[in-house]
């Protein structure tokens, strides 16, 4: 069965918006394709119907490619609890955790459960897409390296090199690529793409040949950029828009340093009487926000103490007083409460902290992770989402619960105007999103899976334009 592989220049050039788009377009064609990337670092997981969990943006891509997301699209996941540690998850499910110095002299055990997942796919489907992640010119990693080369020699899979000429100097970005990778690494590329183009294509014509000359690579085409890439789920936090929308309803949002699963957010941000504004560190909440939504995060009491860092604890209080609402989504929803139990250090140095005391609950973290998706019932809507933490959380306030699954989920003040709740892609169902958003009197007709479905058709379509396709899934073996 034939695989190709994409990996970028660096991270952030469009590598999982290529495969997605390459998915849908394969899709389209009547080729049986599913998505693959050996290791990715993200805090934005998926979870899958066969219990575990995924990076976001290839459960995107099996979207595309018309499937359900499996653990064995994304068989290495780390997720970032601190600046120099991560959780390791493999195969959906968390092993260990490793400090950054540490995670190396894993890699050459994980390269067997990678290899593994490969070939499962590989087995089932006519062509795999594979990513790659940050970029085979950090050759200060390429010893133990799984993500890029080390996997792609391994497995025998031909690799296209993606560059990104929106942040300039993309002809270093390829000719320098293989000025420093070891040659057999570089015999292993068969094309590159010159991706996020503005403007007339022609002024570049001269660059691709400059580029083509000096590698020896074939040009496979120039990606003009893709506007709506922002109306599907991102997963890296870089990609977080400081605003949008402009409707009445003024939604704000922390910006956590380990924030996670912010593509809950993306359903309220398109809908056109939302206005939704990510607040970055260092800059108070806004005043005239009706809402405040404290998100998931991969490190809730780290987190915390970084929320009152930045003095937003102080806003909050302040929100309240002036009559706004507060939502807790996961990790947001446990530090709205009393106390956070840790007395084994699951997150962080064993102990106990002090939540913003908004919620008359307490969270006690356990070792357990709980994965699972879900349905049930919020507001009188049949609603469909997914959970995935750590900690049980119980007090006065969750005989007010949230949502129904069918046991009670969430808590409520005496109020109503601050609410928890540890379910995740709620907002996704038009049903409830409507329901939720018709209490603060803003009413809603978007069909946002539609909306999903049109934009991943449109990237196939913007890609078959642009790129020969013909040529690039021949280049597959």
């Amino acid at each position: 069965m034939r695989a190709l592989m994409i990996q970028g220049t660096g991270s952030n050039v469009g590598k999982s918006l290529l495969v997605a788009g390459l998915c849908r377009a394969a899709l389209r064609r009547g080729i049986n394709v599913a998505p693959f990337k050996p290791q990715n670092m993200s805090n934005n997981a998926a979870v899958t119907p066969d219990g575990g969990e995924i990076g976001r943006a290839q459960a995107l891509q099996a979207r595309a490619a018309g499937l359900a997301p499996s653990v064995h699209m994304n068989p290495v996941l780390l997720k970032p609890e601190t600046d120099r540690a991560a959780q390791v998850v493999v195969q959906g499910q968390a092993v260990t955790r490793a400090a950054a110095a540490d995670y190396g002299a894993l890699k050459p055990q994980l390269l067997g459960a990678v290899l593994e997942s490969f070939d499962r796919l590989r087995g089932a489907h006519d062509l795999v897409l594979v990513e790659g992640a940050g970029s085979p010119a950090e050759v200060n990693l390429r010893a133990r390296d799984i993500a890029n080369m080390g996997f792609a020699r391994a497995a025998g899979v031909p690799v296209v090199l993606a560059g990104d000429i929106d942040r300039g100097g993309v002809i270093a970005q390829i000719v320098g690529t293989q000025a420093v990778i070891d040659p057999a690494d570089a015999a292993m590329i068969c094309g590159f793409i010159v991706n996020r183009f503005r403007g007339d294509p022609s002024l570049f014509d001269a660059g691709r040949r400059f580029i083509a000359d000096r590698t020896g690579w074939p040009d496979l085409g120039l990606v003009p950029w893709f506007p709506d890439a922002a109306r599907l789920p991102a997963e890296d936090a870089v990609d977080l828009r400081r605003a949008q929308g402009a409707g009445g309803l003024h939604i704000a949002c922390p910006m956590l340093s380990r924030i996670a699963n912010f593509d809950d957010l993306d359903p309220l941000a398109a809908e056109p009487g939302v206005r939704l504004t990510m607040v970055p560190p260092g800059q108070a909440l806004p005043g005239d926000a009706d809402l405040v939504i404290l998100p998931g995060t991969k490190s809730t009491r780290g987190d915390l103490a970084f929320l009152c860092e930045q003095g937003w604890d102080i806003d909050l209080a302040a929100h309240l007083r002036r009559g706004g609402r507060v939502l807790g989504i996961c990790g947001g929803y446990q530090m709205l409460g009393r106390v956070i139990h840790d007395p084994e250090g699951h997150d962080g140095s064993p102990g106990s902290t002090p939540g913003l005391g908004l919620l008359q609950v307490e969270t006690r973290m356990t070792p357990q992770k709980r994965l699972t998706r879900i349905e049930g019932a919020a507001l009188g809507q049949s609603i469909e989402g997914y959970e995935i933490h750590m900690g049980r959380t119980h007090g006065p306030d969750c005989a007010r619960p949230f949502a129904h699954i069918p046991q009670p989920d969430g808590a409520t003040s005496p109020d109503g105007r601050v609410a928890g709740t540890y379910l995740h892609g709620l907002f996704s169902g038009d049903g409830f999103r409507a329901a939720w958003l018709g209490q603060f009197g803003v009413g809603s007709a978007l069909d946002y899976g539609a909306g999903v479905e049109e934009v991943l058709d449109r990237l196939a379509a913007h890609l078959e334009t642009h790129l020969d396709l013909d040529q690039l899934f021949a280049l597959a073996r």
